[in-house]
C-alpha cells in the first residue's frame, strides 16, 4: 500500500503482482472520478481534487448527498436487473471503486453474474484491477474504453471475453452522460450502444441536473469542472428522458435517485436531489 499525497493507491492483486501505476495520472488537474469519490467519503484523490470538490460542494448541500443517493441507486437497480433475470451487465465509466459494486451486488443474486467495467481513466483501471483479482475469474473484468468512441466499447476483446452480446445485458450509465457534451452526440451514442443489445435488455443511466437549483448556481458547478478533465452539462428531466426513446420505463418512470424503488424511508430533500435515474427494458 503506497499513500501517495494523501491517496491511498493499492498497486498489488490479491495475488501479489505488481501492477505498474499509470505515468498520466495528472494530479494537479482536478479528476470527476476522483472529485466523486470525495463526494463519497474515499481517500483515491489528490488536493486538486479536493479543493475542486470542496467547491461544487459549497454551492449546495445537496451535491455530497446527491452522490451518495446515486451511489444507493446503483445497487438498487443491479438488485432489480439481476432479479429480472439479467446476468450480464456492461458498466460504463464505473469510478472508482467502492463497496457494493456492480459484480459484488449482481453475484449476491446470480452467483455466475458477468460484468465488465469500462473507463477512461488510469487510476480507475489500477483500482478496479486490484479489486477484480480477489473476484471470480473469467466472471469480471476492467478494459480502458472512452463513452465517445461505442464502436470500440462493442469490439473490445475484453469486453468480448466476459459478455455474450447476443444475450440481454443490463447497459449500465451511472452519472457518467453529464460529462458527455452535446457536440459529442450522447443521445447517438446510447443509441448505438442500446441499438447493439438484443431484446431483453435494459438500460439503467442516472443524470447530473440543475432542476432544483436557480439558473445562477446553475452555472457555476459546470464552471468548476471546466478546470478538471471532464467538462459538466446538467440537462433537464425531459432532456434525460430522451435517452430512453424506444424502450419500456420501469416503475416508478424517471424519478430522482432517492425515489427510484426506495428501501428506506424517504427525506424531505429526497423529491429535489439533483440526480434523475430510471431503468428501461429494450422490447
Amino acid at each position: 500500500m503506497t499513500e501517495h499525497q494523501g491517496v491511498s493507491l493499492d498497486w498489488m492483486t490479491g495475488e501479489g503482482e505488481e501492477l505498474r501505476p499509470p505515468a498520466d495520472l495528472r494530479p494537479e488537474i482536478p479528476h470527476p472520478a476522483r472529485m466523486y469519490d470525495y463526494y463519497l467519503g474515499g481517500k483515491d484523490n489528490f488536493p486538486a481534487d479536493r479543493e475542486a470538490a470542496e467547491k461544487v460542494m459549497a454551492l449546495s448541500p445537496l451535491v455530497r448527498i446527491s452522490a451518495l443517493a446515486n451511489r444507493a441507486f446503483l445497487q438498487r437497480a443491479v438488485r432489480h436487473l439481476a432479479h429480472q433475470g439479467i446476468k450480464q451487465f456492461l458498466d460504463i465509466g464505473t469510478g472508482i471503486p467502492t463497496a457494493g459494486n456492480t459484480h459484488e451486488t449482481a453475484q449476491q443474486v446470480h452467483p455466475d453474474a458477468r460484468v465488465a467495467y469500462l473507463d477512461n481513466d488510469p487510476i480507475v483501471l489500477v483500482h478496479s484491477r486490484a479489486l477484480l483479482a480477489g473476484a471470480s475469474q473469467g466472471r469480471a473484468t476492467v478494459a480502458q474504453a472512452d463513452l465517445r468512441d461505442p464502436e470500440a466499447i462493442l469490439d473490445s476483446p475484453e469486453v468480448r471475453k466476459v459478455l455474450d452480446l447476443g444475450q440481454p445485458v443490463a447497459l449500465l450509465l451511472f452519472a457518467v452522460l453529464h460529462f458527455i457534451d452535446e457536440a459529442d452526440d450522447p443521445y447517438g451514442i446510447v443509441r448505438r450502444l442500446v441499438d447493439a443489445l438484443p431484446s431483453g435488455s435494459y438500460l439503467a443511466l442516472s443524470h447530473g441536473t440543475a432542476d432544483f437549483i436557480s439558473p445562477e448556481e446553475a452555472g457555476k458547478g459546470p464552471a468548476i469542472y471546466r478546470n478538471a478533465t471532464a467538462q459538466l452539462t446538467m440537462r433537464t428531466r425531459e432532456q434525460v428522458l430522451r435517452f430512453f426513446d424506444g424502450l419500456e420505463l420501469e416503475e416508478p418512470g424517471l424519478v430522482t435517485a432517492p425515489l427510484w424503488r426506495p428501501d428506506q424511508a424517504l427525506q424531505d430533500t429526497d423529491a429535489e436531489t439533483g440526480i434523475w435515474a430510471g431503468v428501461a427494458r429494450k422490447p
